[in-house]
């Protein structure tokens, strides 16, 4: 049976709330679409081992599920108070047969990013597949308004951790390892609101692009993704409830997307059927163009 992609999920909008940072699963109405349910593997990442940082809801969960099932172990890099989520995510990895670690600490300390890639090599005994994927972003009511806190905030936890974890790797990975970053369509049509998130985001893309030319002839491949509107629990913390109602339907399909919609494009990204891509960002927007 064929679906209609504007119909496949809710596309009425959501309805208005608000979380702390940072949001979690259970208090963001209605649930997110990870694929608990729907996402069946066939073998693609077998005997692989990867380090998802934000791995425990949202993007990232939907990633660890998917790599699961396609046969990867996998290690999720997330926050203290977020450990509930992780343990969800992780016992979904379980359920798969696959090893599931839990790594809990904030990427905006550079010895956690150090110790997190670590103990994942450790206890995964090595990583194929690194994903960039924990972010922090706010709505701001004007430039002037973003106090130097917030900003390092969202510099150290959307760049600089890239930067940290990142380099810590590297010297541990074997030709056909493949890292994957979530940039955003805010790299390229950035929200006045999002000034901060979204030159993070654009940033994201210049590392992909130089990483990719750096490490492709050691036989590394980098690439990256960037989602338009995914409906995540970072959403309803991002301090825009009149948004909600309407959020996602500016797109050509009409609605926001969710997590599970996203797994497939991270799990080509990392697999052998990705092996002459490296570079590149794949939109996953609804329609909308980067």
């Amino acid at each position: 049976m064929i679906m209609d992609p504007r119909t496949r999920y809710k596309h009425d909008g959501f309805p208005k709330q608000e979380q702390e940072q940072p949001g979690l699963t259970g208090a963001t109405d209605p649930a997110p679409d990870h694929g608990e349910s729907t996402y069946v593997g066939a073998g693609r990442l077998t005997g692989r081992r990867a380090l998802i940082t934000g791995g425990d809801s949202g993007i990232g969960r939907a990633v660890a599920i998917a790599f699961a099932r396609e046969g990867a172990d996998v290690a999720i890099v997330h926050l203290p108070e977020e450990q509930a989520d992780a343990d969800s995510t992780l016992s979904l990895v379980r359920e798969a047969g696959r090893t599931g670690v839990s790594i809990p600490g904030d990427v905006q300390d550079e010895s956690f990013c150090a110790s997190a890639v670590s103990r994942a090599l450790d206890e995964l005994g090595g990583i194929d597949i690194l994903v960039l994927n924990a972010a922090y972003q706010k709505n701001r009511d004007g430039i002037e308004t973003i106090e130097t806190a917030e900003f390092d905030r969202v510099f150290r936890t959307n760049l600089y951790s890239m930067m940290w974890i990142t380099g810590a790797l590297v010297p541990h990975l074997s030709p056909g390892a493949a890292i994957i970053s979530t940039t955003s369509i805010q790299a390229f049509n950035p929200s006045p609101g999002l000034i901060d998130y979204a030159m993070t985001k654009a940033a994201q893309v210049a590392f992909t692009k130089a990483l990719a030319e750096e490490l492709g002839p050691k036989g590394i491949r980098v690439n990256a993704v960037a989602p338009g509107p995914i409906w995540t629990p970072l959403i309803p913390a991002t301090s825009w409830p009149d948004k909600l109602p309407s959020f996602g339907q500016d797109t050509p399909l009409g609605r926001a997307g969710q997590p599970a919609e996203l797994a497939a494009a991270y799990v080509l990204l990392a697999s052998d059927e990705a092996s002459y891509i490296s570079g590149a960002i794949l939109p996953v927007t609804g329609g909308k163009g980067l």
